[in-house]
C-alpha cells in the first residue's frame, strides 16, 4: 500500500485488532484543539478531507512546527527536526520521499499532584476578589508618616519620534516629533489636581460612608497638599523646571493616587470588608489538579503537594528549612495552587502570587514571600497582602493569618521563630 492509503487505513480502524490501526490509541482532530494547545512531539500530519483554503493548510502544518529539543550541534545551531506531511496541498513545501529522522522524545517530566493520603497536611484559604477598606466621613493624613514617592524621569519618556512605514520600510524623510513640552495647556497644575482627585474619588466612592460631594472636596484638598508637600521626589535638576515637573506628575497620576490613598486608608479605615469569590469561596491544597513539569523538583515530606519546584536557590534553602523545623506543621509552594492577592499598580488590577503558605504549630498560617531585592511594586504587593491578612483576621472563621517577607536566606529562621511564639 502507498503511504497515504496505509495511513487512511490506520485512521479508519483505530484500535481494531487484526487491522492496520490496532496499535493506534488516539486520534485527535485539529478542529478539536483549542487555541494555544501545543503538542511538541507531532511526527506525522495527514489531511483526511479536502482543504478549503491555503491558510487552513498552513494552520494544520503549523501543528508540526513545535520544536521538541533545544540541543545544539558543534556550531551552536539547533539540530534539525522533521515532520512527515501527507495529503496537505501546500505548494511552498518541497515533496520528498523520506522525511528525515523523527524528533527526539520529549524530556522526562515529573507529575506534581496533591496526595490524598496527606490530607492532614492540607492548607485551606479563602478566595478573596478584593478587600474594601470602609473609611470614615472626615479624612485625615499624618503627613509626617507619608514616605516620599520618587518619580524617575529615565523611565518616563516625554517626547518621541514617529515616521510612516510601508511594507516594513520606514520613511525617515517624513519623521515627526511629538513633544509634550509643546502642549503646556494640557499640564496646568489645577487640571492635574482635578484629574488626580477624580481618580481618587472613583476609587474611594464605593467605600466612603459620607456625602459624595464632601468626598470630592476632601480629595481635591488632599491632592493639592500632596503636590505642595515636597513628598514627590524627582532626582533630576533638568526636570525641576515647572512644566517638566507637571508633565511627570501627569504621566504618573495613577501611581501618585495609589500612594496617597494607601495613607488615607491607613489613617481613616474603620473596618476591612473582604469580598469573596462566590463560585469558589474556599481554596485548598487538596483541590490542586495534577500537572507535569520538566523543571528540577524535589519530593516533599511536610506538604500535601508531592514535589516542590525551587525557582531559585533561596527557595530551595527555605524548603529544606521548613522540612526540618519543628515549628512548621505543613507548608506548600504556591505553584498552581490558585492562592493569589489582587492589588493595583499603575491604574491596573494585577495578581500577586506569594511564594509559600506555612501552617505553624501555634495554628497560625503564614504567607511568606522571598525577594532578592525590593521595589515600589513589591511594596505595593505587600501592602495589599497586609490588608488581606487584616481583613481575613477581622472577619473570623478562617483561623489566624500572618504575612512576612525575607530578603536574605538566613532571615527565614528569625521569621519562623517570630510567628511561632
Amino acid at each position: 500500500m502507498k503511504k497515504e492509503e496505509l495511513l487512511r487505513a490506520i485512521v479508519d480502524n483505530v484500535g481494531k485488532r487484526g487491522t492496520a490501526g490496532q496499535d493506534l490509541q488516539n486520534v485527535i482532530s485539529v478542529a478539536m484543539l483549542s487555541e494555544g494547545w501545543d503538542a511538541k512531539n507531532v511526527t506525522h500530519i495527514m489531511g483526511l478531507r479536502a482543504f478549503t483554503s491555503q491558510l487552513l493548510c498552513e494552520q494544520v502544518i503549523g501543528r508540526g512546527l513545535r520544536r521538541v529539543s533545544y540541543d545544539t550541534d558543534e556550531n551552536g545551531l539547533f539540530l534539525p527536526e522533521y515532520v512527515n506531511i501527507f495529503g496537505v496541498p501546500l505548494s511552498i513545501f518541497q515533496s520528498v520521499e523520506e522525511g528525515g529522522d523523527a524528533p527526539p522524545p520529549p524530556r522526562a517530566s515529573t507529575q506534581i499532584e496533591s496526595l490524598h493520603e496527606r490530607n492532614t497536611l492540607e492548607i485551606r484559604w479563602p478566595n478573596v476578589l478584593r478587600v474594601d477598606a470602609i473609611v470614615r466621613p472626615l479624612l485625615t493624613i499624618d503627613w509626617d508618616q507619608v514616605e516620599p514617592l520618587t518619580l524617575d524621569p529615565a523611565q518616563t519618556p516625554i517626547s518621541a519620534e514617529i515616521a510612516p512605514a510601508l511594507n516594513g520600510a520606514t520613511d525617515w524623510n517624513k519623521i515627526h516629533e511629538i513633544d509634550l513640552e509643546k502642549m503646556p495647556e494640557d499640564f496646568r497644575l489645577q487640571r492635574l489636581t482635578f484629574k488626580a482627585a477624580r481618580k481618587a474619588f472613583e476609587e474611594l466612592r464605593g467605600r466612603f460612608k459620607g456625602n459624595p460631594d464632601f468626598l470630592v472636596v476632601q480629595m481635591i484638598r488632599l491632592v493639592e497638599r500632596f503636590f505642595a508637600s515636597g513628598k514627590l521626589v524627582i532626582p533630576s535638576l533638568f526636570h525641576q523646571e515647572p512644566l517638566r515637573k507637571r508633565i511627570l506628575f501627569s504621566l504618573h497620576a495613577d501611581q501618585i493616587v495609589q500612594h496617597l490613598l494607601r495613607h488615607v486608608d491607613e489613617k481613616n479605615t474603620e473596618r476591612m470588608e473582604p469580598v469573596f469569590d462566590e463560585e469558589s469561596p474556599i481554596g485548598s491544597t487538596r483541590y490542586m489538579r495534577a500537572w507535569y513539569t520538566t523543571r528540577p523538583c524535589h519530593a516533599t515530606g511536610k506538604s500535601q503537594i508531592s514535589h516542590m519546584i525551587a525557582d531559585s536557590a533561596w527557595e530551595q534553602y527555605a524548603a529544606n528549612f521548613l522540612e526540618k523545623n519543628a515549628n512548621v506543621i505543613a507548608y506548600a509552594k504556591n505553584d498552581h495552587l490558585g492562592f493569589q492577592v489582587y492589588y493595583l499598580w499603575n491604574g491596573a488590577r494585577r495578581r500577586f502570587v506569594p511564594d509559600f503558605l506555612i501552617r505553624l504549630s501555634t495554628g497560625k498560617t503564614l504567607v511568606l514571600e522571598i525577594k532578592g531585592e525590593d521595589s515600589a511594586q513589591n511594596r505595593a504587593k505587600r501592602s495589599a497582602l497586609d490588608m488581606w491578612v487584616k481583613a481575613i483576621n477581622a472577619k473570623g472563621g478562617f483561623g489566624v493569618w500572618a504575612s512576612d517577607v525575607v530578603f536574605q536566606p538566613a532571615q527565614i529562621h528569625d521569621v519562623i521563630n517570630q510567628w511561632s511564639r
